[in-house]
């Protein structure tokens, strides 16, 4: 046989969580043709794999690329992690279904919820398409390095089907029942499934809930009970009430049971309702027993914000930090050189906040002890508070001399979830959850969890030895395409798609992350590359070698099949 390419003498951890081997894999036509020891076969080109581990690409079921695959066809920053396939549309926030001159209601809901830039999506998106499937067919003719696959998100249908009302009324019967409608049009036509979100952290950028937190549980139930097939992906919780939280789960569970649809979302552990997430397992399982399905999307570190004059602060609103950090960073690092502006500074961030209420401002100063400095990616991070007693001056103070220090290219980290990292271990170990959640596409000048694969590598692997290098790759493969209905992929067999990745198990790891300006309209995001990933490849083309774009665009979208 004559192949297109050929993976010679790698270490294949083939994503079933068997131990690893040594072979060459044959790929034709996109697919695997050939694993074992291949002699003397033509092929159009031959990769040595030796010393390196070769893998299945990595799944990742929580993105928001919807707005980023239109300007950035490679899908940047998680195809630098290894990743080749991604799930989008989550948490209900979608581009459709949506009318193009009533683009400004989906933007309302991305914009400040998932912290992407209203310019960007405006320069970067040209609209074409008003429902759901026309969605579809234009993702399917967009250059794609990676493969998607898409939810419709409950947030654009309500907007469709209600106009503005959607942010602040009760749907009428006949909308729901147009809501449902489109619901089953778009799973028809290929939509992954449905996504809603109620959480109180989503709200818009003119202060109000997003749309699909207006809606009232008999919308929602109907909504779900018409999709026929797909899974339903649901954002937020109550927070800081664990019986609430607990009610919450077990309608979920009793809609999963009468409907027989798979249901997923996000679980932390969190300081405010301590080991909460146990219970949630028990729902999942007397679920299971049930008939109904429930599994939990758990992340591989702390989820955390980054804070840095190139991004955001804690006090970018309060009195005279609202000035300077209106300015360039050249003009702000002026600022901290002044020795009498730099007391002033100083002296404001380390007291009470006392101006007018601001969306944003904290009405006290930073918890220094749970903010960290992020020096390198391997950690232990030692919080700044711990930093500024060792040096004797203030955290504050000490922020702006490390931040000068560096040319103001300084990050440090607030963790929001998953504070406790044994408990982090446990949730990742559960049957029930899949290890995903970068959030990818969102959160951009926020967080950076695009790397949440290559760090369990690094850091749960190589360096706490907590899994082997066999069980972490099927969590982050089989495992994640098996829950998400993947089926041609997340394993190296023959017949399966050739989404593959070469990496040094050595060095693999996330590199800081950077700030970088190349979205369009020049707004900023944040950007991660890796460390010791040989290659990407993606339908049986090399998308990346070394990091680097190869041109190739060989990604697929992924529309969930109908039963026949």
């Amino acid at each position: 046989m004559a192949f297109d390419l050929v993976v010679k003498n790698g270490m294949i951890v083939d994503g079933s969580g068997l131990p690893r081997y040594r072979a060459d894999i044959g790929v034709k036509d996109g697919k695997i043709a050939e694993i074992g020891r291949i002699n003397g076969a033509a092929a159009k080109e031959t990769m040595d794999a030796d010393g390196r581990v070769v893998s299945p690409g990595f799944v990742d079921g929580h993105t928001h690329m919807d707005a980023q695959i239109f300007w950035d066809p490679i899908g940047t920053s998680s195809c630098f992690q290894g990743v080749t396939t991604v799930l989008m549309g989550n948490c209900g926030f979608t581009l459709a279904p949506c009318r193009a001159e009533e683009a400004d209601l989906v933007m309302r809901n991305l914009e400040r919820a998932e912290d992407i830039s209203r310019a960007a999506m405006k320069a970067g998106i040209k609209w074409r398409w008003e429902t759901f499937p026309e969605f579809l067919d234009v993702l399917e003719s967009l250059p794609k390095g990676i493969n998607y696959a898409g939810y419709m998100g409950h947030c654009a249908l309500r907007t469709y089907v209600m106009g503005q009302r959607a942010f602040t009324d009760k749907a009428t019967e006949d909308e729901i029942k147009a809501m449902a409608h489109h619901t089953r049009e778009s799973i028809a036509a290929g939509a992954h499934g449905f996504s809603t979100t109620r959480s109180v952290s989503h709200m818009t950028s003119d202060d109000k809930p997003v749309a699909s937190r207006l809606a009232t549980w008999e919308e929602f139930e109907t909504l779900v009970k018409a999709m026929g097939a797909g899974m339903v992906e649901v954002a937020g919780e109550p927070r800081g009430d664990a019986e609430k939280a607990r009610r919450w789960y077990e309608d979920l569970s009793r809609l999963a049971i009468e409907s027989g649809r798979p249901f997923t979302f996000g679980l932390f552990n969190r300081k405010a309702v301590p080991g909460h997430w146990r219970t949630t397992f028990d729902i999942m399982e007397r679920t299971a027993h049930q008939g109904g399905r429930m599994f939990a999307q758990v992340h591989s570190r702390a989820l955390n914000v980054l804070l840095s004059f190139e991004t955001q602060l804690p006090f970018d609103k309060w009195d005279m930090w609202r000035d300077m950090r209106k300015l360039p960073l050249a003009e702000q690092k002026q600022w901290l050189l002044d020795a009498d502006k730099r007391r002033r500074l100083v002296e404001i961030a380390s007291k009470p906040y006392e101006g007018p209420t601001v969306r944003g401002a904290e009405a006290r100063p930073p918890e220094w002890d749970v903010i960290y400095s992020l020096d390198s990616m391997t950690g232990p991070h030692k919080s700044m508070a711990e930093l500024a007693r060792q040096k004797n001056t203030h955290p504050v103070d000490l922020m702006i001399d490390m931040a000068l220090e560096r040319d103001l290219k300084f990050f440090m980290i607030q963790p929001i979830a998953n504070e406790d990292q044994a408990e982090a271990l446990e949730l990742m170990k559960h049957p029930r959850s899949v290890v995903t959640f970068s959030d990818s596409g969102a959160h951009v000048s926020q967080i950076m969890d695009s790397s949440l694969q290559t760090h369990l590598l690094s850091h749960w692997v190589r360096e706490k030895q907590a899994f082997t290098l066999e069980e972490a790759v099927k969590l982050i493969t089989n495992d994640t395409a098996t829950q998400f209905g993947f089926h041609d992929r997340g394993l190296l067999r023959e017949g399966m798609a050739a989404d593959i990745v070469v990496f040094d198990p050595d060095t693999v790891g996330p590199h800081l992350p950077e700030v970088v300006c190349d979205l369009p309209a020049g707004a900023k995001r944040l950007k991660q590359t890796c460390e010791g990933m040989h290659a990407t490849i993606v339908n049986g083309q090399v998308l990346l070698r070394d990091n680097k774009p190869t041109g190739n665009l060989p990604g697929r979208l992924l529309r969930r099949k109908a039963r026949g």
